[in-house]
């Protein structure tokens, strides 16, 4: 069996970095924690598959240090902050962070946010080998082929747009877990200026319609009404 993948945890508020620590050794990874900019430099290695970073640190702020961090062992950022400026938030990116969260947030967004990078960067989830092609994906009677960009639904096939496409995967790569609306609106539409709620519930209402044709007895996709999307169960 592979061994976990390594999340560091860059926070100096040590309630915050305790309870992040729980949150993802319970869900299966192994996490090195730093409280300090400098210190997360020094512990940050060729272990590492993931970086969590908060931006108020004592010496070197996170701004300072994600060059350095990339630049050290290139893997994914995603940075943990209140800060809520769109200009701000952009600033990160061209710094190098590959995704961002705010605070306060959801542990359940934090833990797909997290699973999705590591499967940007072919290291999938815990456990997973990295070297293995895209695999199909399957919930209930629905067959999703990444790779072949094919979907049946109850032996049928069904037409996808890109988008459509991109939400159900994102659906079925989360299967117990709600996906946010921000979360969708990242990993769907990658922060387009033309993604929003109305644009949204358009895709969730086609991509119903269209599973729907396929098998008129099964609702496939439930709303978590002021959150965002899952997986019927």
């Amino acid at each position: 069996m592979a061994a976990p993948k390594t999340i560091l945890i860059i926070e100096d508020d040590a309630d915050i970095s305790n309870m992040l620590r729980i949150l993802l050794t319970q869900n299966g990874y192994h996490v090195l924690c730093a409280y300090s900019g400098t210190e997360g430099l020094l512990v940050h290695g060729a272990k590492t598959s993931l970086i969590l970073l908060d931006l108020m640190l004592p010496g070197k702020s996170g701004e300072e240090i994600i060059g350095e961090l990339k630049k050290k062992h290139p893997v994914p950022v995603i940075v943990m902050s209140a800060i809520h400026e769109v200009g701000k938030k952009v600033g990160l990116f061209s710094l190098g962070a590959d995704d961002y969260i705010t605070k306060p947030f959801h542990n359940e967004e934090l833990l797909a946010r997290i699973a999705a990078r590591l499967r940007h960067m072919g290291t999938g989830l815990p456990g997973a080998d990295a070297s293995a092609p895209e695999e199909a994906l399957a919930w209930q009677d629905i067959v999703l082929d990444p790779a072949a960009f094919s979907l049946t639904c109850a032996g049928t096939p069904v037409l996808l747009s890109r988008h459509e496409f991109a939400l159900l995967r994102l659906l079925m790569e989360n299967p117990n877990r709600t996906c946010t609306k921000s979360m969708i609106y990242d990993h769907v539409w990658d922060n387009e200026n033309s993604a929003d709620d109305n644009t949204l519930n358009v895709h969730i209402s086609k991509l119903r319609k269209k599973l729907k044709e396929c098998n008129p007895d099964r609702d496939y996709i439930e709303t978590v009404w002021g959150v965002g999307y899952r997986l019927r169960k």
